[in-house]
C-alpha cells in the first residue's frame, strides 16, 4: 500500500503580469528601504529601452541605486563574489533582478550571500546547508522565460575552476522573489535561439517532474496539461515571435512548470539537467540547449524502467494512436514525436552542437552529480554511455 504524504505548499510571491505589469513596480518599491541594487545581464535592456523605463520608476520613488552588470547567461562563482561586495557597500535593502533566469538566479544567490560569513560555494553548492544568515528581499522584472525562477527558490552557480555548474533549490519560501513581474512583450525583442532555448527549458522542468519515481497523481494530470499548452504555444511562436497571446501562455506556463506545485507528492528526476548542467560548466553553452541536447539519449535509455509512463506520455501529451500497438512501440513514437517537435523549432539535438568533444566525455560525467529520484539511479558507466550516444 502506498503511504499516506503529508504536503506543505508555500509560495509567497506576488506576480503581475500583463503589458502594462511594470507600472506595479510603483506599488511594490515602497514597501523596501532606500538602497537598490540593479542587476541585470549583458546590456540588451539599455537598447530595447527597459532600463531606462525602471531607472525612471526607481528615481520617481527616491531610490538610491547601485548597479551589478554584465551578468552571464550561466552566472559564475567570480561575478557572485563580486556582486557580494556591491550589495555590501550598497547596504542594500532590496536586489531588483531585471533579465532572465540567470539574473534571477544570480540575485537570489547574492541574496543569501551578502550577510554570510562562510564562503557561499562551499556552503550552498557543496555542502548543500540552508543560510543561517539574514538574507535579502529579491525582485524580479522578467524579460525571458524558461527557468521559472521568478517564482521559485532556485538557483545556479559555475564555478569555472572546478567546472562545476550547480543548481541548489533553498527550502526557505523567503529565498523566493517577493514580488515578479511579467509583461510577454519584453520577451519578444529576444533573438530566436534564445526563445526556443527557453520554450524547451519550460517543456523539461515539467518532463523532469513527470518522469519520476512516484506517479499517477493530481501533480502528473497538470504536467500534462502544462506540456500540451507549451507544445501549441510554442508552434506558433515560432512561426510568430510577435504573437502575444503565444507568448503570454509561454511566460505563464513558465511560471507554473517551476513553481514546484506539479512537484507535490511525487518524487522527481532532474538527471537530464545534471547531464545538461555539466556540459553547460564545459561548453558554456546555453542552458536550454544543453538540455535538449541530451533529453532523447536519456530518455530512451531510462524508458524500459518507466515505461507505463512513457506510454501515458506519447498518448495523453502526443496524441499517439494506440490501437494494435505494444506498450514499447506506442512510447517510441512519443519519443519520435517529441523530437520531431524539437527539430522543428530548431534545437541543439547533439552535445557536439554545442562544442562538445569525445576528449571532455570523462570530465562531463565526473560533473554529473547522481540523483535517486526517477525510474533508475544511474552508474558513472550508464552517464558516460549516455553521453557518448548525445554527441
Amino acid at each position: 500500500m502506498r503511504k499516506i504524504l503529508y504536503l506543505i505548499y508555500c509560495n509567497p510571491a506576488k506576480l503581475y503580469f500583463g503589458d502594462q505589469s511594470l507600472d506595479y513596480l510603483n506599488t511594490e518599491l515602497p514597501k523596501y528601504g532606500k538602497n537598490v541594487v540593479l542587476i541585470y545581464g549583458g546590456g540588451s535592456i539599455k537598447k530595447n529601452g527597459i532600463y531606462d523605463d525602471v531607472i525612471k520608476i526607481l528615481e520617481a520613488q527616491g531610490k538610491n541605486v547601485a548597479e551589478i552588470a554584465g551578468v552571464m547567461p550561466n552566472p559564475t562563482l567570480a561575478k557572485l563574489y563580486e556582486g557580494i561586495e556591491i550589495a555590501r557597500k550598497h547596504q542594500a535593502d532590496l536586489l531588483l533582478a531585471v533579465g532572465g533566469g540567470s539574473v534571477c538566479d544570480y540575485a537570489k544567490a547574492v541574496s543569501v550571500s551578502v550577510n554570510c560569513e562562510e564562503d557561499p560555494w562551499e556552503k550552498y553548492f557543496v555542502r548543500f546547508e540552508e543560510p543561517s544568515c539574514e538574507t535579502l528581499p529579491v525582485g524580479c522584472v522578467l524579460t525571458m522565460v524558461g527557468t521559472g525562477s521568478e517564482m521559485n527558490a532556485g538557483c545556479v552557480i559555475t564555478n569555472q575552476e572546478t567546472k562545476q555548474k550547480i543548481g541548489h533549490v533553498f527550502a526557505d519560501e523567503k529565498i523566493i522573489p517577493r514580488f515578479a513581474i511579467l509583461n510577454p512583450r519584453y520577451t519578444m525583442t529576444l533573438p530566436h535561439r534564445q526563445m526556443v532555448a527557453g520554450i524547451y527549458d519550460i517543456f523539461n522542468h515539467i518532463c523532469e517532474q513527470y518522469f519520476s519515481g512516484e506517479d499517477d497523481n493530481t501533480s502528473d494530470y497538470i504536467s500534462e496539461g502544462l506540456m500540451r499548452s507549451v507544445l501549441h504555444a510554442s508552434r506558433i511562436a515560432n512561426k510568430n515571435p510577435q504573437d502575444y497571446e503565444a507568448r503570454s501562455n509561454l511566460m505563464w506556463t513558465a511560471t507554473w512548470a517551476l513553481n514546484t506545485l506539479i512537484a507535490k507528492g511525487k518524487s522527481t528526476d532532474w538527471m537530464v539537467h545534471m547531464l545538461g548542467q555539466a556540459v553547460g560548466a564545459y561548453t558554456n553553452a546555453t542552458h536550454g540547449m544543453t538540455l535538449a541536447a541530451v533529453s532523447l539519449p536519456y530518455y530512451r535509455y531510462i524508458l524500459p524502467y518507466g515505461l507505463p509512463k512513457f506510454k501515458r506520455f506519447a498518448i495523453e501529451v502526443w496524441k499517439v494512436n494506440p490501437e494494435g500497438k505494444t506498450d514499447e512501440e506506442i512510447a517510441e513514437e512519443g519519443l519520435k514525436a517529441m523530437e520531431d517537435w524539437m527539430k522543428e523549432l530548431g534545437l541543439a539535438m547533439k552535445i557536439s552542437e554545442l562544442g562538445a568533444t569525445k576528449d571532455m566525455i570523462d570530465g562531463i560525467a565526473d560533473a554529473t552529480l547522481l540523483l535517486e529520484g526517477g525510474y533508475k539511479v544511474l552508474s558513472r558507466k550508464e552517464i558516460v554511455e549516455i553521453l557518448e550516444e548525445s554527441l
